[in-house]
């Protein structure tokens, strides 16, 4: 299952505000051996918005979404969601229990707003103040608070996602290149991907003092380790220096 995250809010694109959600999401995932396929960041405005969520919400990937969900004009994701969904937004009855719950008598028809959602969803606990996030299908769409979403992130995960888990390549080994360029590789690149369609190959230039080409694989320990003695073999063989690092 790929995993994808979409980061919504004109205050991020404008720069009045840093993204916090990518590098939390990243670190997250990794301890229950998980990582991002993709990310967006998208404004509020609605043609935007709804072009995105068009694409995303085709595939069978999970899709954490921040941002949007609230009351006011410029929030705009429940709204979006239901239309490229094909559904109506309607009051959801756990949703207005919780904010209920949560108000009592100072519950009032503006704050219901936010229990409005696509109808077939379900509901993501808030523990902050119980105005809930809500799921549709693989896509769980959440608050851009931290503070609020960041565990109802994990909520999602521990209790609807349990097993998902081991998902990322198990190891990681690298050639540090320090007498070559990458044109002089490409052959020997394209020989490792087309035989180990399973390894994630990179090729970074560093530049500097000591400029190198870090050349990475990732993937199974069987995969990595046969393929880089390939890799190792063939270099030598151009006379090239490396040096190697595991992870």
């Amino acid at each position: 299952m790929n995993i994808g995250a979409v980061i919504i809010g004109d205050e991020l694109l404008s720069g009045k505000r840093q993204d916090k959600h990518f590098a939390h999401i990243q670190k997250k995932l990794a301890q229950r051996g998980l990582e991002l396929s993709w990310t967006i960041i998208v404004g509020d405005e609605p043609d935007q918005l709804e072009r995105f969520l068009r694409f995303t919400m085709a595939t069978d990937d999970l899709v954490f979404s921040f941002g949007g969900i609230g009351a006011t004009p410029d929030d705009r994701t429940r709204q979006t969601a239901a239309r490229v969904a094909g559904v109506e937004l309607l009051p959801h009855q756990e949703a207005i229990a919780e904010i209920e719950a949560q108000f009592g008598k100072s519950t009032n028809p503006k704050r219901l707003l936010m229990a409005e959602l696509p109808v077939g969803s379900r509901i993501i606990p808030n523990p902050v103040n119980r105005v809930p996030g809500f799921s549709l299908n693989h896509h769980h769409f959440m608050p851009g608070f931290p503070e609020m979403s960041w565990p109802m992130f994990e909520w999602v995960l521990d209790n609807l996602y349990p097993d998902l888990k081991n998902l990322a390549p198990e190891v990681e080994q690298t050639l540090y290149i320090t007498n070559s360029r990458e044109s002089d590789l490409l052959e020997i690149m394209t020989k490792i991907v087309n035989d180990y369609p399973a390894i994630r190959l990179s090729s970074l230039p560093r530049m500097g003092k000591k400029p190198c080409i870090e050349l990475s694989l990732r993937g199974s320990l069987t995969d990595v380790e046969t393929a880089m003695n390939e890799l190792i073999t063939a270099i030598d063989v151009l006379q090239i220096d490396w040096t190697h690092h595991a992870i």
